[in-house]
């Protein structure tokens, strides 16, 4: 499954070209994960990974920040429900709504206390994973682990340690880059 998926991410979301990433830098390649996490067998395929490894882990909810995290949580919650375990999903948004409830963190409410898996397609820097953390530390809701689909390897790892979280990869960029 898992050689299937970066085949499928090989051909489909990886760009050897300039690109100016989300982190300010810029780079000689790119991995749109969402050209795959968009499509029927890509998104069974993330989602089954995923799932696989967050069934040892004690977290109440899964979720990200939108946009990335949008087709995986939702993958993964689908997953969860089909095998019979409750596993709400939860978005987190760049900024509040300016209507309705104006929540940063959509989903189910997260109680103080609880502890919740954080997901991404693309780690590079870990900014924007750094930033979903401090809104949901903002509500008291610990992250018990990040899992990306790819990293980048251009820090996140790093970045996140000081934050006190572990990040779990399905990819690197080396799994690309070579061969």
């Amino acid at each position: 499954m898992k050689k299937e998926l970066l085949d499928l991410l090989k051909q489909k979301a990886y760009r050897k070209k300039e690109v100016r990433l989300s982190s300010g830098k810029v780079s000689d390649f790119y991995i749109d994960v969402r050209k795959v996490s968009l499509s029927s067998r890509g998104i069974y395929l993330i989602s089954q990974l995923f799932f696989q490894h967050i069934v040892k882990k004690e977290a109440v909810a899964f979720g990200g920040p939108t946009l990335g995290a949008d087709p995986i949580v939702g993958g993964v919650c689908f997953l969860a429900q089909s095998s019979n375990k409750d596993l709400p999903g939860f978005l987190i948004r760049k900024s509040p709504k300016k209507h309705g409830e104006q929540r940063l963190i959509e989903g189910p409410n997260l109680k103080n206390g609880s502890k919740v898996i954080l997901c991404d397609d693309v780690a590079t820097s870990g900014g924007s994973l750094l930033q979903a953390k401090k809104a949901l530390d903002s509500e008291g809701v610990g992250v018990e682990e990040v899992m990306v689909v790819v990293d980048r390897d251009e820090g996140a790892r790093e970045a996140l340690a000081k934050a006190g979280c572990n990040l779990f990869s399905l990819f690197t960029k080396n799994d690309f880059l070579i061969k």
